[in-house]
């Protein structure tokens, strides 16, 4: 396990929900995942219990457990460091100037408002400053950012400063087009709104440049 200090550097040391960082605690490493399972699953037991289910059921004795895996594990995995993907990159030797697409990533996250699911697509474009990185980079880029409680805007920011690090270049642009469950299935329960966001870094400010990601993106590219 890395020291704190490692962990502020890398997930930024003003943890607030009001800029692009996660809003964690400097202590959020201090114990181990099998730990957080096991406060996790008496955490859910209880809200079980609260809400009046028996938990000797055979249907639901197991869920606290599998609940506390399923945060830790999979759905807010990407809140720790160690997992982030390796993202190596190449020069890019074909000398390729153009804009590089990479649309319909498919994106599962969670509202940190109401712990319901985001659901949707991603689209990410760069434009090469001597590097380039593999394409399946960008989707696992884009899954690492996206398990973590999130808002549409910070993980949209999130996506296009990490692919600007990775690739040493501004020109990096980033569209997201998701269902809020927060919306679609509670509240005003709207299941036709979808939630869009964008992040254009570098070249891709230029309105030009823009124009051209985004009829990228309405390419009809099915198979």
């Amino acid at each position: 396990m890395k020291k704190n200090k490692e962990f502020e550097d890398e997930i930024g040391e003003n943890h607030i929900a009001t800029n692009a960082t996660n809003p964690l605690r400097v202590d959020a490493f201090e114990i181990s995942d099998d730990q957080k399972i096991e406060l996790i699953k008496k955490d859910v037991e209880s809200i079980l219990k609260t809400l009046g289910m028996d938990l000797t059921d055979d249907s639901i004795k197991g869920t606290p457990n599998r609940v506390a895996k399923m945060f830790v594990k999979e759905i807010f995995g990407g809140l720790n460091p160690n997992k982030k993907p390796s993202s190596s990159t190449f020069e890019n030797n074909y000398k390729y100037g153009e804009m590089l697409v990479e649309k319909n990533i498919t994106l599962y996250s969670t509202c940190e408002h109401h712990l319901l699911p985001i659901v949707g697509k991603a689209h990410i474009a760069y434009i090469s400053s001597g590097k380039v990185v593999g394409l399946s980079k960008m989707n696992r880029i884009v899954d690492y950012f996206a398990k973590r409680p999130q808002v549409q805007e910070r993980l949209t920011m999130q996506i296009v400063q990490e692919l600007q690090k990775v690739l040493n270049t501004p020109d990096v642009a980033c569209v997201i087009d998701a269902k809020h469950l927060c919306v679609n299935s509670r509240g005003i329960r709207d299941i036709e709104s979808s939630t869009v966001t964008s992040e254009f870094g570098g070249k891709f400010k230029d309105e030009n440049t823009k124009r051209e990601f985004l009829d990228y993106i309405k390419l009809d590219t099915s198979f």
